[in-house]
C-alpha cells in the first residue's frame, strides 16, 4: 500500500548581521570578501564561501569560472578542499555562503548547488559532525543547523558499502 510521506526541516532567519552570533558574523563577512575575489567573467555571478574549522581557523574560497564551463569550481567546494588540504584533521563546523552580481550583493540568500550539497554532506559523514550552513544576503541571513538538511535522502558511502560487499 502506498504511503505519502513528507520531509521538512527548520531553519532560522534573521534580518541583519547584527542579530547573529559574532563568530557567525565573522564567517559571513569572510564569505562576502571571498565573493569579491571571485573570478566570474562569464556569468558575473560571484560566490564566496568561508569555512570555520573546529580550531576556530577560517578558510575561504570563491568560485572560479572557466571558458570550458564544467572546468570551473564552486566557492563551497573550493573552500572545503582548501580546508581539507591545508588543515587535515581540523573538522569543518560551519560554512557561510554569500553571492553578488554586477549590481552588488544578492537580495535573497543563495543556496549551494547540488554538487556542493553532496560535497558538504560527505564532509559531515566523513568527519562525524554536523556542519552549520549560513546563507547570507543583503536583506537576510538564514542558518541551517546541518548540511544534511539540504540534501535529504542523500547518496553516501553507506550506499556504496551495500554494493561493495
Amino acid at each position: 500500500m502506498m504511503k505519502s510521506k513528507n520531509i521538512s526541516f527548520t531553519f532560522s532567519e534573521y534580518e541583519s548581521l547584527e542579530e547573529i552570533d559574532p563568530c557567525d558574523r565573522e564567517l559571513v563577512l569572510s564569505a562576502r570578501k571571498a565573493a569579491e575575489n571571485a573570478y566570474a567573467p562569464y556569468s558575473h555571478f560571484k560566490v564566496g564561501a568561508a569555512v570555520r574549522l573546529e580550531s576556530g581557523v577560517v578558510v575561504s574560497g570563491s568560485n572560479v569560472e572557466n571558458a570550458a564551463f564544467p572546468s570551473g569550481i564552486c566557492a563551497e567546494r573550493n573552500a572545503l578542499a582548501n580546508a581539507s588540504s591545508n588543515h587535515p584533521g581540523d573538522k569543518p563546523v560551519a560554512l557561510a555562503i554569500m553571492a553578488a552580481t554586477s549590481s552588488g550583493l544578492t537580495e535573497d540568500t543563495v543556496s549551494p548547488c547540488g554538487n556542493c550539497r553532496q560535497v558538504i554532506a560527505e564532509e559531515e559523514i566523513r568527519n562525524g559532525n554536523k556542519i552549520r550552513v549560513i546563507l547570507g544576503s543583503r536583506k537576510k541571513i538564514r542558518i541551517i543547523e546541518s548540511a544534511g538538511d539540504l540534501l535529504p535522502l542523500q547518496f553516501n558511502r553507506n550506499d556504496l558499502e551495500l554494493t561493495l560487499h
